[in-house]
This record gives structure tokens, C-alpha cells and sequence, in this order.
């Protein structure tokens, strides 16, 4: 496919010239401006405002269960390396094993309300006043009674 030009002379080539490196600047711009917003949305930034909201951890949580994988690793690490730090080496594997599948049994939903009731022994609760007496603004001797 040949486009055919209207180029008699020199200037006609040179006007040519111009404009095709014209239309190669604007062609330029328009591709970096598209490339910056398509790279945009795989920043750091972008991607954290995009899927770290709970609601979007949950619904990936729901399809993948990541929650209880990473559990099923990082439980046995942690159990071994806090509360059974003296122990043998079969203690160790048995710790190991079993918090493992108590990991994988643990979904976003557990771990959340785990970390609100431990949460809660560090906060403490507040005792709530029992009110005493309300006055609702009739009077005691009023006709209503």
C-alpha cells in the first residue's frame, strides 16, 4: 500500500519533512503519556489504594485463602522460636506440625477477631455508669400520674 504525495519540488518535500516531524512529536507524546498512566497503576502506591483495603483482602482472602497459608508458615516459626525456644528437636516438629494445620484452619476472619479480643486484654474494659435517678422533666406532683 503506496501513499501517493503531491511533492513537485524541493519546498514541497521540505513542508513534507515538517509535518511528518511534526506528527512524530505529537505520536511521542501521546505514547509517554500513556505509558506513565499505565505504569501508574502498578506503583506502590496505587496498588496498596487499590487491594490493602479490607474488604478487598477479604474477597481475595475468600478465593485464595492466603490468610491461612501464610498462617500455616509463619505459626510454627513463631511458636518455636517464642514459647518452645529450650525444647528438642521432636518437640519442635510436633509444635511444628500441629500449628500448622491450626493455621490452615485460620482464615482473615479468625485472625481479626483474635487480634480484637487480645486487643481488648490490653485496653481494658470500661465499666459503664448505671444511671441513677433521670429526671424526663415532669414534675412529681403533676395531674399525669
Amino acid at each position: 500500500m503506496s501513499k501517493n504525495y503531491d511533492i513537485k519540488n524541493l519546498q514541497d518535500l521540505n513542508i513534507r519533512l515538517i509535518s511528518l516531524k511534526a506528527d512524530y512529536r505529537m505520536q511521542e507524546e501521546t505514547i509517554k503519556g500513556d505509558v506513565k498512566e499505565y505504569l501508574h497503576q502498578f506503583t506502590l502506591g496505587s496498588l496498596i489504594k487499590k487491594y490493602a483495603t479490607p474488604s478487598a483482602f477479604l474477597k481475595v482472602d475468600d478465593k485464595l485463602n492466603i490468610s491461612s497459608k501464610l498462617m500455616s508458615m509463619i505459626l510454627p516459626v513463631i511458636m518455636n522460636s517464642t514459647l518452645f525456644r529450650g525444647s528438642g528437636f521432636i518437640t519442635k516438629a510436633l509444635v511444628g506440625l500441629a500449628t500448622s494445620k491450626v493455621g490452615k484452619t485460620m482464615d482473615a476472619e479468625h485472625i481479626s477477631a483474635i487480634f480484637n479480643s487480645i486487643k481488648g486484654l490490653f485496653t481494658g474494659k470500661k465499666k459503664k455508669e448505671k444511671p441513677g435517678f433521670v429526671d424526663y422533666g415532669i414534675p412529681a406532683d403533676s395531674e399525669t400520674f
